[in-house]
C-alpha cells in the first residue's frame, strides 16, 4: 500500500474496551507510517487495557478520554474533534460500543464525536465469537451498514478467552490496507453493476414452498462493496430480511422466474452482472389452488426445470462482465471450474456449504477462479470477502478492456 494513499488524511482513531485494545497501539504506528494525521480517543474501559500515554507517544498528539475534561471542553472540544476528523476508525469496536452507536447514544466522548461528525465511520469489531454471532450484534451491524458505516472484519481464529471462531480484530497492516481502499480512488466509478442475491421460493400451494437456505448476506455484501467502489448498483433480492445497503437500488422478488424477469430488465443497462443468488433449479409443475391435505399416503411432486439465468445471459452476443457463484458440498474446485468453462464466465466464486459452512454463517471463505487464474480468499467476514472479490472483478475487467479486441471472449 503506497504511503501516499493516507498521506495527510485526518483520522480519528477510537479505541473501545476489550483485550484487543493492545493491538490499537500497533495500528496507531502503522497509520502514522502511512502518512495519516492522527488523534486518539479512548473509552474509559480501553484505558484499563492500554494507557493514554502509550497512544500519546505513538500518535504525537494528546489523547482524549472524557466529555468532562474541563481544559478541552471549555472550547467544546468534542465538536472540534468531530469537525477535525476526515475519517473515523474505531478499532477495536466492542459489542457494547456497536450497540450504542446503532441506537444513536452519545453517553461518552467517543460516541458523542461519532454522532457530531460528518466524517465516514469505519468499525473494526473485536469480541468473543458467541457475542459476534449473537442476533442482537448482527442486527446492530445491519442497522449501521444501512447508514453507510463500513465494517472491517472481523477475522477468525483463536481468541484470548480460549475459544475459536469469528471475532478477532483484523491485524494492523490489513486494517490500514482496508482503510486505504475505502479512502483511495474508486475502482468502479461510473460502472453499472447488477447483483442478484438470496434464495428463490417456489410455491407448492398457498401455504408451502420449496426453497434453499441462502440468507442473502453474501450477495448484499457484494452489492455494498461495489457501491463503496463508486458503482451504480441495482440489487435483485430473493425473500430475505436484510437492510438495503446504502446507495443501492433494490427490487424484491420471490421465484426464479420473477428473478429472471427482474434481471433481464436490467441486463441491457449494466456493465457487470454478479450472480450471487442461490436460484432454485426446479419448481413444482403445478401450484395447488388450495392447501394440500394429508391423505395417509405419500405425496409425489412433479418438478419442472427453472430457467438458467446466468447461462442465458452468457449466451448473448452482447453481454456484461459475468461473475457466477458455485456452492458445493464436495469437489469444490472441479465443479466450479467446470461451471466457469461451461457458461463461459469471466470469474466464478466458489465456496463449500453444509456442516455449518456457507449458509447462515457470518463468515466464509471463497475460491476465485477465472480463465488462467486462481485466488483463495481465506475465511473472513462476508463483507471483507466481498471487498476482495470486487477488487478482483475490477482488476480483471480493466485488463479485459485493455486487451486487443481479437483476444476478448465472444
Amino acid at each position: 500500500m503506497p504511503a501516499s494513499t493516507l498521506a495527510n488524511l485526518r483520522i480519528l482513531l477510537g479505541v473501545s474496551g476489550g483485550i484487543a485494545a493492545y493491538k490499537a497501539a500497533e495500528l496507531t504506528r502503522r497509520l502514522r507510517e502511512a502518512g495519516a494525521e492522527l488523534r486518539v480517543v479512548l473509552t474509559e474501559n480501553a484505558a484499563r487495557f492500554v494507557t493514554p500515554l502509550t497512544f500519546q507517544a505513538l500518535s504525537g498528539a494528546p489523547v482524549r478520554m472524557s466529555l468532562w475534561d474541563e481544559s478541552a471542553e471549555a472550547a467544546m472540544g468534542h465538536i472540534e474533534l468531530a469537525r477535525w476528523a476526515e475519517r473515523i476508525l474505531i478499532a477495536p469496536a466492542s459489542a457494547d460500543l456497536i450497540a450504542r452507536l446503532a441506537h444513536g447514544l452519545a453517553d461518552d466522548l467517543l460516541t458523542t464525536v461519532c454522532l457530531a461528525s460528518a466524517a465516514p465511520l469505519a468499525l473494526a469489531p473485536a469480541m468473543n465469537q458467541q457475542m459476534w454471532a449473537h442476533p442482537a450484534t448482527q442486527a446492530n451491524l445491519d442497522r449501521l451498514r444501512a447508514r453507510g458505516v463500513s465494517v472491517l472484519g472481523p477475522a477468525s481464529g483463536s481468541q484470548a478467552c480460549g475459544e475459536f471462531g469469528a471475532g478477532r480484530l483484523l491485524e494492523a497492516e490489513q486494517l490500514v490496507a482496508e482503510l486505504a481502499a475505502l479512502h483511495g480512488p474508486r475502482r468502479l466509478a461510473g460502472v453499472r453493476v447488477l447483483v442478484s442475491a438470496g434464495p428463490t421460493y417456489e410455491d407448492i400451494d398457498p401455504v408451502r414452498f420449496i426453497g434453499n437456505r441462502s440468507s442473502g448476506r453474501m450477495g448484499f455484501a457484494v452489492a455494498q462493496a461495489a457501491a463503496e467502489q463508486g458503482a451504480s448498483v441495482h440489487l435483485v433480492a430473493g425473500p430475505v430480511h436484510l437492510p438495503t445497503p446504502a446507495g443501492v437500488i433494490r427490487r424484491d422478488v420471490r421465484s426464479a422466474r420473477e428473478m429472471r424477469e427482474a434481471v433481464m430488465q436490467q441486463i441491457p443497462q449494466c456493465d457487470i452482472f454478479i450472480s450471487a443468488a442461490a436460484v432454485g433449479d426446479y419448481r413444482p409443475g403445478e401450484v395447488a389452488a388450495h392447501k394440500l391435505k394429508k391423505r395417509g399416503r405419500a405425496l409425489t411432486l412433479t418438478l419442472a426445470e427453472n430457467p438458467d439465468i446466468l447461462g442465458e445471459i452468457a449466451a448473448r452476443t452482447s453481454r456484461p462482465f459475468l461473475v457466477g457463484f458455485a456452492a458445493e458440498t464436495r469437489d469444490l474446485e472441479t465443479y466450479a471450474r467446470a461451471k466457469l468453462e461451461r457458461k463461459r464466465l469471466d470469474l466464478i466464486a466458489a465456496n463449500r456449504v453444509g456442516d455449518g459452512q456457507g449458509f447462515d454463517a457470518a463468515d466464509n471463505e471463497l475460491l476465485l477462479l477465472w480463465p488462467g487464474g486462481r485466488e483463495l480468499l481465506p475465511r473472513a467476514d462476508k463483507l471483507a470477502l466481498a471487498r476482495a472479490l470486487i477488487a478482483r472483478v475490477a482488476a480483471l475487467r480493466t485488463a479485459a478492456r485493455a486487451a486487443p479486441a481479437r483476444r476478448r471472449r465472444p
